[in-house]
């Protein structure tokens, strides 16, 4: 995987602006009017935001909801770049999107993670855009797929666009979960170990869902050292016309910026060595938690010949419920998240059900 392309030269367009902080995009989730692109580019001007962002068109979910004003929202942001000099970037969904971003020289565009799930959407994209200078972004798609991901990123990259860069938006779930889509942190840290110098751009817009959880979000992703942020940002967020509850005064995203930690990238002698000694520490956890799920499983399989010598069902949800129940209240005291906790246990629970299927399902001749 990792010589099908050249990350370090994707990242090239990253280091050319040279920025003394992460990277910052920013703007509202849809335009709405030429004023209000226009008051938003200027509220953003004097700040550490390079890239204003604006949604031209807008994919929703369900029909009737405003889709977008469309092309005349290109002449807006023709005009806020050359009266402010941001650069403009916007979602493209479609060669026919792609067309007109080109015609009225958009700086950046980026696709959606509705859009990059249809690999046939996503080269259609890349045929368009086949070698321009333009910088291309892609969105994780909503399903939490790593492979899916990347392979957006390579179908853009064998279409010899260069300028590349990823942004982690969360994924969909149909649990209920204190964020609009779950972040999945661990995904993008597969993708960063993979691909280090891809990079990497958070939006916490549209993983928390509530314009509270942005500025949490933001500081989780600096200290997973990610690249960037992009933020929706509206000069009356309560009265925005397309996702009002993510979105950010200018005001308030400068405060969230001002207020950012900004974690070093190098360590220090000292420092390394007591990180190694803690993470020895952690590797003999990791290893006695292993053992203490093998030793689960193999219970899991004794209770599974008894279920089948009895002809009982696998799934016995009364006793799963109480054991999710005590687990929360146990993991709470612990200071493990209750949404953690129920994550582990789902898989863990997943994993007993599969070992008892084995020998529910074995047959003895």
């Amino acid at each position: 995987m990792k010589n099908r392309f050249n990350d370090k030269e994707m990242r090239k367009w990253l280091d050319d602006f040279n920025l003394p902080h992460p990277l910052m995009i920013a703007g509202p989730c849809s335009a709405e009017t030429e004023e209000q692109v226009l008051k938003i580019a200027h509220d953003l001007k004097n700040s550490d935001v390079t890239i204003f962002r604006a949604g031209i068109w807008k994919p929703r979910t369900r029909p009737g909801g405003f889709e977008g004003v469309g092309e005349i929202g290109l002449k807006w942001l023709q005009k806020a770049k050359a009266e402010t000099g941001l650069m403009m970037a916007i979602e493209v969904a479609n060669a026919a999107h792609v067309k007109l971003a080109l015609e009225y020289d958009i700086d950046v565009l980026w696709i959606g993670a509705r859009t990059t799930v249809n690999t046939f959407a996503v080269q259609e994209i890349a045929d368009a855009l086949k070698n321009t200078d333009k910088i291309v972004l892609v969105k994780n798609p909503v399903n939490p797929d790593l492979a899916l991901w990347i392979g957006g990123v390579e179908r853009l990259y064998n279409a010899g666009i260069k300028k590349l860069g990823v942004i982690h938006r969360g994924f969909s779930t149909y649990e209920k979960t204190k964020y609009r889509n779950i972040p999945e942190w661990q995904i993008a840290i597969d993708l960063q170990s993979k691909f280090p110098d891809l990079p990497l751009i958070c939006d916490p817009s549209h993983i928390t869902g509530k314009r509270a959880m942005i500025k949490e979000v933001a500081q989780q992703a600096m200290d997973l050292n990610y690249d960037g942020l992009m933020i929706e940002t509206h000069n009356d967020p309560e009265n925005a016309w397309s996702d009002a509850d993510q979105q950010v005064t200018p005001q308030v995203l400068k405060q969230i910026i001002q207020e950012l930690v900004i974690r070093s990238a190098s360590f220090e002698e000292d420092f390394n060595i007591d990180m190694e000694k803690l993470r020895a520490k952690i590797d003999i956890t990791d290893s006695k938690i292993l053992e203490l799920l093998g030793k689960r499983m193999k219970v899991a399989e004794e209770i599974g010949a008894i279920k089948k010598a009895k002809n009982v069902a696998v799934l016995q949800n009364k006793r799963w419920e109480k054991i999710l129940e005590k687990m929360v209240a146990d993991g709470e005291e612990k200071g493990l998240s209750e949404e953690f906790i129920l994550k582990l246990y789902k898989a863990i629970h997943q994993e007993s059900i599969s070992h008892q299927e084995k020998i529910m399902n074995h047959s003895s001749n």
